[in-house]
């Protein structure tokens, strides 16, 4: 079973995950850390004790914002060590997504935490381990005496690649694409994509349930997506024309309202949103 430390510097939200961490079957102990200094004091004693020692600990869920070191700086800190912890990340912010990943963060959980996100998380380092996703993972404590120990086969390591890779239609389904998060591939349709969002090589995908970040120019998805109704608004918005709900002009600038968003559309598109609006609107 698994033997984890939680880290956060916000003493109500440190409670909830070691609440939601105890009491899953998989989770063996659950301990907290307020800020850097302890967890790193913590996960250097339990180094020191060694893989079969009392104090191991085998996954790490780090806040990303605290005073002082951040859970990237822990994360980058901890991956300096011969047998370092597995990390999980868990934060409000979505935008570190890349960074985790290149940190080989088994994976990346938003607040507020829902427990079945959190146990997907467990699930995954489980996994990661060597054990049971829906049953608790082996115990990493000595072999009885004379027993020799399964071998393992070895495990490919965690790419960045692999967490936000290019965006593929599946072949079953032309109306979906397959999205991968921490080795897991999901399949999101894309009617239900309200806009995107260019972040940088990379794009993030707007739905009503939530956002998920792929490894693929926004220019590409423009060519890709013309036909299914998606427009370019902006250098850094594309947007279903289904999608919008509100066309505002303001002072000699144009927005767009999409659920609760507000995107800018800049002049150079601004015309042919509008012209596509009212064709739509007559259908």
């Amino acid at each position: 079973m698994l033997r984890v430390l939680a880290v956060d510097d916000e003493k109500p939200l440190l409670e909830e995950l070691l609440y939601l961490l105890r009491s899953d079957p998989r989770v063996h102990s659950a301990e907290g850390a307020s800020d850097a200094t302890e967890a790193l004091r913590r996960v250097t004693r339990a180094l020191e004790s060694g893989p079969e020692g009392p104090d191991r600990i085998d996954v790490v869920f780090l806040d990303i914002h605290m005073a002082g070191l951040t859970g990237l700086d822990i994360a980058r800190l901890l991956a300096g060590f011969a047998r370092p912890p597995l990390i999980v990340f868990v934060t409000a912010h979505e935008g570190f997504a890349v960074q985790a990943f290149d940190l080989k963060a088994v994976d990346y959980v938003l607040k507020p935490v829902r427990p079945e996100r959190l146990a997907e998380a467990v699930r995954r380092a489980c996994a990661q381990l060597g054990g049971p996703a829906g049953a608790p993972v082996r115990s990493l404590a000595p072999a009885a005496a004379g027993a020799r120990p399964a071998p393992q086969p070895p495990q490919p390591p965690l790419s960045p690649h692999r967490a936000v890779p290019e965006v593929t239609v599946a072949d079953r389904a032309a109306d979906q694409i397959a999205v991968e998060l921490g080795g897991v591939t999901r399949f999101v349709a894309i009617a239900d994509i309200a806009y995107v969002e260019a972040q940088g090589d990379y794009a993030r995908l707007h739905t009503d349930g939530g956002s998920h970040l792929v490894r693929i120019p926004l220019s590409t998805l423009e060519q890709r997506w013309a036909a299914r109704g998606f427009v370019r608004i902006h250098r850094r918005h594309l947007v279903a024309l289904g999608r919008i709900d509100e066309l505002r002009l303001d002072a000699g600038t144009t927005s767009v309202r999409v659920g609760a968003a507000e995107l800018q559309v800049s002049r150079r598109h601004a015309r042919e949103l509008r012209d596509l609006l009212m064709r739509h609107a007559t259908g």
